[in-house]
Parts: C-alpha cells; structure tokens; sequence
C-alpha cells in the first residue's frame, strides 16, 4: 500500500470505503455493444447499477437493427430499467449528416452522444464500460465523489493483474514510453499532466456537466487520450483527480487484427499526438519511433523484474515484439476528425435523444 500523491489529486483506497457522492444527480454512461450484452460481466455492472440511487443510467448502445430488441429486452430485465440511446439509428445518423457531424462511426462517438443528453439533464456525469468482471458498488462513488469536492474531471486507475500476468500492454508497452520520451525532449505542462495519470488509457471517468460538454471527443479508441486533453484545457492540475479502484478484470485483446492492439495504437497514437500538437508540442517524428523503442525495452526489463518479483509469469520476448508493432504507430496524425464540443454545435441532444427513441419503436418483436 502506498500514498503518494502526483500532480493531480490521488484518491487511494485504504480500506475499501465506499465515499458520500451526489449520486441522485448523476448520469452514468455506458457504452455497449450487441456483443457485449447478457454477458456475466455485464449482468454484474447493470445489477450493481440499478442498486444505486442515481438520476439516471444511460446505455450508448451500438448495435445493428436485427439485435437491438433483444439487447432491450435483456436491459429490460433491470429494475429500474436503464435508458438506451441507439446510436447507430438511421435517423440519429440522418441527424448527425445534416449538421455536417456524420463520419465514422465507433465507440467515441457513442459516447459523445450520451454525453450531450447526460450533461444536459444532471450535474455529474460518469462514464464506464460495461466488461469488468471485477466491478464493484464503490465504483461509481469513487468516481463522483470528487466532484462534489471541488473537482471537474476525474479518472479511475487501477492494477490489470489476471490469470498469473500482467495486463495493460497497450497503456505499459505504448503510451507511457511514448509520453515519457515526448518528455525527455519537451518541457511541456501537457506532457506532465499525462504522465500524472497512473492509468490514462482507463475508460473510466466523471466529469461536472460543464466539463463534459467541452470535450471534444475522438470517434474511436482515441477516446480516452483525447478526454485528457480537453480535461487539462478545462480542468487543469487544480480541478483532475485520479482515484483508486483496485484490480481490473476484463477481457483481453489480441495484438493483431482488426479490432486488435495493434490497431488501437494506431488510433491511440493520433490521439496522443492531436493532444499534444494541440497544446504547443512539435515532436520530432524523424528519431521518436526508434527513440520510443528503447524507452520501451527498458519498461520491459522493469516489468520482467516485477513480474519476476511476484511471481508472474511474463513473456519478455512477446512484449519486445509488441513494442515493435506499436512503433509503427509512431507518425503525425491523420486529419482530425473529433466531434466537437456539445457547447460549441448546434445540435439539440433533446433531439438526439427522441431520434434515438423513435427508432427504438420501429424495431421487430421477437
């Protein structure tokens, strides 16, 4: 056990306390998928939800026509039953188009449009997905107690130990050489704001209803370096605060593939890289991939010894082989194409929020 404190707040867990939060006026977030829905790790989160006394739980849900009655109907199985919002509806993409807002689609923007609805009818917003066997009813207070505290952002952090082994390669073997070598050449506050986090890939965060309507947000796995960002413009190291919520279990994702590691480091690195450019760094991608990949191999060392230490088992040469597929992640960003802030378009989330129902009623029974 340790208590040490970093640039942001670091809330530790000493004892499992669960803290006072303003839960009844708070939103939570949770994005879904057709494939993530009746799951024992999803059963487990909205069980645990629907014992708390929140305003509202609102499920951005991502799914194709033929299986959104099934997924509402299991969600219908929770009492008090938890609000979908179908983000992939023809007429909620009908409505996006016609305020110059459609593109791609992916989990960032499932979220961004929770967002809108979340923030405009509570004062805190809480956002989590729905796959951690390992969640737990403090998880929610955690995250909003802050926020009655004289926070606007906070982030959850937490182990990824499992089965014997380290997890949280993405965010090991990736993102934090990379921020620390950005470091090593850049005396920038973004860069030390990013490095405070001690889980910064971690989906899971809370925001007052004001902050929540500045972020902009990445339409895909870039979510989560991306709500760091806009949390530093708006926030800052005064009003961030990170908090402890243990040992996270979920499921783990293979390095290659569509849906793989290796494509998420792609779009975690336009991210990270949008972020920083954003906030006045030029980093020099000429020498960061091969300066990223001796960062990385010392991480490696010091994670074989920690796992050593523990008794893990760890597979060095695996990680060094991952550290290579990241680094071709390691180039400028592609063109930007984050949503903007809820506070900076035209689009009523009111609106989003009856498309999304509409379609809803137009959905075959089973």
């Amino acid at each position: 056990m340790e208590y040490v404190q970093e640039l942001v707040t670091t809330l530790h867990d000493f004892g499992g306390a669960s803290p006072d939060a303003p839960l009844a006026e708070t939103t939570v977030v949770v994005p879904l998928t057709e494939r993530d829905h009746g799951s024992p790790a999803a059963e487990r989160v909205f069980r645990i939800l629907s014992s708390l006394d929140l305003d509202s739980v609102l499920v951005a849900l991502h799914a194709d026509r033929t299986a959104v009655t099934e997924v509402t109907e299991w969600l219908g199985g929770f009492d008090p039953t938890p609000e979908v919002l179908w983000c992939t509806a023809p007429p909620v993409e009908q409505l996006l188009a016609q305020h110059g807002l459609g593109g791609g689609a992916g989990k960032g923007r499932d979220v961004w449009l929770a967002l809108g609805i979340a923030a405009a009818r509570s004062s805190y917003v809480v956002v989590h997905d729905a796959d951690a066997t390992s969640y737990g009813p403090s998880h929610v207070p955690k995250l909003c107690a802050p926020l009655a505290n004289g926070h606007d952002f906070v982030k959850g952090y937490y182990a990824r130990v499992e089965d014997g082994r380290l997890y949280g390669r993405l965010f090991r073997l990736f993102f934090t050489p990379l921020v620390r070598e950005l470091a090593q050449s850049h005396d920038a506050p973004i860069l030390r704001y990013l490095s405070a986090f001690r889980y910064a890939l971690a989906g899971e965060f809370a925001a007052t209803a004001s902050l929540a309507r500045q972020l902009r947000v990445q339409r895909d796995w870039g979510l989560e370096v991306g709500t760091l960002g806009d949390a530093f413009a708006g926030a800052g190291f005064e009003r961030s605060a990170q908090v402890d919520l243990g040992v996270h279990e979920h499921d783990h994702r293979a390095v290659s593939g569509e849906q793989g590691l290796g494509s998420m480091a792609d779009q975690v690195g336009r991210a990270l890289f949008r972020v920083v450019e954003d906030a006045g760094v030029d980093p020099d991608y000429g020498s960061l991939p091969a300066r990223y990949r001796a960062a990385a191999r010392r991480l490696v060392e010091q994670y074989a010894a920690d796992a050593a230490f523990n008794g893990l088992d760890y597979d060095a040469a695996g990680e060094r082989e991952q550290v290579r597929t990241y680094a071709d992640a390691v180039r400028p960003p592609e063109a930007d194409t984050r949503l903007p802030a809820w506070s900076e378009t035209d689009l009523d989330p009111v609106a989003v929020g009856d498309a999304a129902r509409d379609a809803l009623g137009t959905c075959p029974e089973r």
